[in-house]
Formats: structure tokens, sequence, C-alpha cells
């Protein structure tokens, strides 16, 4: 890969963004303090905030310094200057639901709900997106979770098979001129469970999801970044070699036994390949009470030395929409990766 060459426009861009992020994290800042954080000189920093103010999507404060000299003015970011639109789409138990969170731009939920459907297909979402669109102000970006495979856009294999080979995001980001990201739901969701983990350093995780009535699936996070595959492909454990059809694997995870003996497969395959701190084991079908059997499956195999933390979590609601709200806030940063020469 040839490295990067920094031109005044990219530099700007991601000066902008420094000076941003600092003002999110930090809630309120003085040029100096903006100077301070970012590495940026003041008269940078200074430049950037009046074109931030100028468009309102920085608030400059009433200075409230000391009665002695002139105070330094301080700056807010405005949360409210736009917002993005985060749906997840989900089939389950024979029960079609779209959740959705209208999100601020520092990831403060503004409103939040799920509508259940008798079906769900492009239409349908576009219809709610068209209504959400028109009754929030300045919708900057669009993230939608899908219950299947997606690349560039397109999804693929899926659960909701009105989806399957459709090119949603193209289409979406033609019709409402914004940034659309379309993701995987196990991706989002073990995307969720890394960021509110908090972890000091970059980690390798795993979800895997064991849903009713349909086949299992998992998301990777390795070395604090989604594996996702060259095709997006990564993470549909139901077609490793398990010796069997498919519509025989989907019977027999409905049985306690059955259940067992794929999810131990299943999990020892991923502690093999990725070696996770943490696998967290989600859907309907799992049960607290079979943990102590998977983990008792998995060391036959696996030593125990490297066995990661395992838990049972049936709902992963909250993590799936943090995952999807984060990707989407983050489609809106500008970001240059530099490659270094060695």
């Amino acid at each position: 890969m040839q490295p990067v060459t920094h031109n005044t426009i990219q530099l700007k861009k991601m000066n902008v963004e420094l000076v941003k992020h600092v003002l999110k994290a930090q809630g309120i800042g003085t040029k100096a303090s903006i100077a301070n954080l970012t590495r940026l000189s003041v008269a940078t920093c200074g430049t950037i905030l009046n074109e931030l103010v100028a468009v309102g999507e920085v608030i400059e404060l009433e200075s409230d310094g000391p009665s002695g000299g002139r105070p330094a003015k301080q700056y807010k970011y405005n949360a409210d200057f736009g917002c993005v639109v985060c749906l997840l789409v989900k089939t389950e138990g024979g029960i079609h639901s779209i959740s959705y969170s209208i999100v601020n731009l520092i990831g403060e939920t503004v409103k939040e709900t799920t509508i259940e459907l008798q079906h769900i297909d492009v239409d349908v979402i576009d219809g709610l997106i068209e209504k959400l669109v028109g009754e929030n102000g300045n919708v900057q970006a669009i993230g939608i979770g899908i219950p299947g495979v997606v690349h560039r856009g397109v999804i693929g294999v899926c659960d909701v098979p009105d989806l399957a080979g459709k090119p949603v995001g193209p289409y979406f980001e033609e019709k409402y001129e914004v940034s659309v990201t379309i993701e995987n739901d196990m991706n989002m969701t073990v995307y969720g469970f890394y960021h509110l983990q908090n972890f000091e350093e970059e980690k390798t995780f795993a979800v895997v999801t064991f849903p009713k009535n349909h086949f299992p699936g998992a998301g990777f996070i390795v070395d604090g970044h989604i594996l996702s595959g060259n095709t997006k492909f990564g993470g549909e454990v139901s077609f490793l070699p398990f010796g069997m059809t498919r519509e025989e694997q989907l019977r027999q995870l409905h049985t306690n036994e059955g259940f067992v003996r794929l999810a131990v497969n299943t999990l020892t395959s991923i502690i093999a390949i990725i070696n996770p701190v943490t696998i967290a084991i989600t859907g309907e079908l799992p049960r607290e009470t079979q943990l102590d059997e998977l983990y008792r499956g998995c060391i036959k195999d696996i030593p125990e030395e490297h066995m990661p933390q395992l838990f049972i979590q049936n709902d992963t609601y909250r993590e799936y929409m943090k995952g999807m709200v984060t990707a989407t806030l983050e489609s809106l940063t500008y970001r240059l990766q530099v490659i270094e020469r060695r």
C-alpha cells in the first residue's frame, strides 16, 4: 500500500475532527485548553472554532473568568446541531420488528421505540426512514442493522427474505443524500458489547447468538477492530462443517442435547481461531443452567489456560443499539489512516 500524502484539505479536515472530538469529550473548553489537548496551535484552534460557531455546530458561551483582565472565551459543542437515525431490523420467533433511535451528535438518545410489523421489506424501511427524517431536523446519517450478510450496502443471505439481494445502501444514500451505514446485526452487537466494556487496551472479544427458529451467527472484535472478512461473511458460524444438513442443524439446536453439542463445537472453533478474552452467548435458546456444561464441553479440546470467560445474556438490545449508534456517528467523522514507511 502506498503511503498517504497529507494535502492541505485532508489536514484541515483532520484538525477539525480533533477539535470537535475534544469539545465533545470535555464538554466546555477554551482555545488554549483545546490547543493543549489537540497539540494544535492556539491560532489554528481559533480559526476552526470560529468556523464551527458560524455554522452553529459549536456554541460560544458567555465568558466566565476573573474580574481582572479579559476572560478567555469558552466553547461548547452543540449536540443538537443535527442527529442520526438508527434502525434495528429483527425477526425472532415469528415476530417482525424495527426498533429505532433518534440520537444527537454526542450520542444522547432523543427518542427510542420499537414497532411490530406484519412483514418487512425495503418499502417498509423506506417509509419509516422518510417519516423520521421528516420529523427530525438536520438528520446527518442513517444506520441500519440487518440480520444477514451485508457487503458494500447490498444485502446477501438474510433472515428477512424480502431484503435479500437488495442494494439498500446505495438506494438510501441517493434518496436521502446522507451517509448510510448498513451492518450485520452480530457485528453491531459485538461492537456495542466491546464499547460498553470500557477496556483500557485493545482486546479480542466475541458474541455468538442462538436465536429461535433461525441459524446461529457470531460477531468478532480482534485487537479492537471488527472482523467481518473479505465479503463480510465472517461470523456465519452456521456454515461450520457440523457433518449434517442445515435443516438437521436447525432441528438439533432446538433440543437440549443437540444445542449443547453444536454450541460447544461453535465455541471451540471460535476460541481456537481468535482466542478471545470473553465470549457472550446470546439469543433465545441458551439457558443459564447450560453454562457449566458448555464450559466443560469446551475444555475437552481447549487447554483451560486458553479458555475465555463465558457468559449468557439473552437480551442484547442495549448492546446492539449501542454498536449501531457508535458506527453511525463514526461515519460522520473524517478519518485518514497514515501508513508509515518501515
